[in-house]
């Protein structure tokens, strides 16, 4: 079968399209043809070695973690799924990928398509869906009337995770730039700063809690918005010791994590906030939750563009560029197997 993959770690990766085994699935696996494969900036993070100590990956590696398609075939121990269902899943931090004609998906990180969705759609969500959900409901716990400031609005995160801050019933702040302040107020956001013309950390006050999702310093401007006992949850870093810890990973690399998370972890400390890095993980009950959200239409997909199969690294580079609204998604142009 066809797969995007790249061959190496570092500055010239290698990434391309090549001829790779078709996956056999395991006895708690399903063999999916993939319909659509959705694509987030991790996916030009990883071959750069940046996850290197953390992601386990048998090179040359498949890119991407998002997918919707059908079940062509299941192991002998899935009880949920049957060969013609359409499903969705995210297969992040899984050493596997998807961006390819086929991927296995272990039957535990996936769920049914919601119904009113197309495979486009539905290949959007996983990433975005899963780490919103565990940053807002499990880490953040966020309530009804809180603030949570989300910066760049507009961008793939920002469009779920405004929806969902909503329906949990918080109040919502973020930065967008001048062309996209509609649609961030229409997802939910009842603040908005034009970073072009505003600082956000000079105009924002009394917030609970900051999604991070910018690199560079935004997060640490972000301790001064938050009222004492805030929390920040970052998905951009820098990564914390306790993650290592959580993670088994060995003492030198606890060590440089917690080096690299100094800096944050003492403005925090002085201002009386809390800091932590997140890394999503694949999760189909999750998923599922997710999906009522969706079929119910409280949560809509934000697509910015779509790329045919054969122009997924076109994909990637369109991405990395930082100016989608919304999600980019691969669209596979294989017919549907009969199944």
């Amino acid at each position: 079968m066809k797969a995007l993959t790249f061959k190496r770690y570092g500055k010239s990766p290698d990434i391309g399209f090549a001829d790779v085994p078709r996956p056999t699935p395991k006895a708690d696996e399903l063999l999916v043809q993939v319909h659509a494969a959705g694509v987030n900036p991790v996916d030009n993070m990883i071959p750069t070695g940046m996850f290197k100590p953390v992601l386990h990956f048998q090179l040359p590696a498949t890119l991407g973690s998002d997918l919707a398609g059908v079940v062509v075939e299941v192991g002998s121990r899935v009880t949920r799924f049957k060969p013609g269902d359409a499903i969705f899943a995210n297969i992040f931090d899984l050493g596997i990928g998807a961006i390819a004609e086929f991927a296995v998906v272990p039957e535990h990180a996936a769920a049914p398509k919601p119904a009113n969705l197309d495979f486009v759609q539905a290949a959007s969500i996983p990433m975005v869906g899963l780490t919103s959900w565990q940053a807002l409901k499990e880490r953040l716990d966020l309530r009804t009337g809180q603030k949570l400031f989300i910066p760049a609005g507009s961008g793939g995160i920002g469009t779920f995770a405004i929806q969902l801050a909503k329906q949990l019933g918080a109040k919502v702040g973020t930065t967008t730039s001048t062309g996209n302040i509609d649609l961030v107020r229409r997802l939910g956001a009842d603040e908005v700063v034009d970073y072009k013309k505003q600082e956000f950390e000079q105009v924002l006050r009394g917030y609970d809690a900051v999604l991070g999702t910018v690199k560079g310093d935004a997060i640490e401007k972000s301790v001064g918005i938050l009222k004492p006992g805030g929390r920040i949850v970052s998905l951009v870093g820098p990564l914390d010791a306790a993650f290592a810890r959580a993670r088994r990973l060995n003492f030198v690399i606890k060590l440089v994590f917690g080096l690299m998370s100094r800096k944050i972890m003492r403005l925090a400390k002085k201002q009386d906030v809390a800091y932590c890095f997140l890394f999503v993980r694949p999760d189909g009950a999750q998923l599922a939750e997710i999906g009522k959200l969706l079929e119910t239409e409280r949560i809509r997909p934000v697509i910015d563009k779509v790329f045919p199969f054969e122009r997924a690294k076109e994909a990637l580079d369109y991405l990395a560029q930082g100016r989608a609204k919304g999600k980019v998604v691969v669209r596979m142009n294989q017919p549907p197997l009969h199944v």
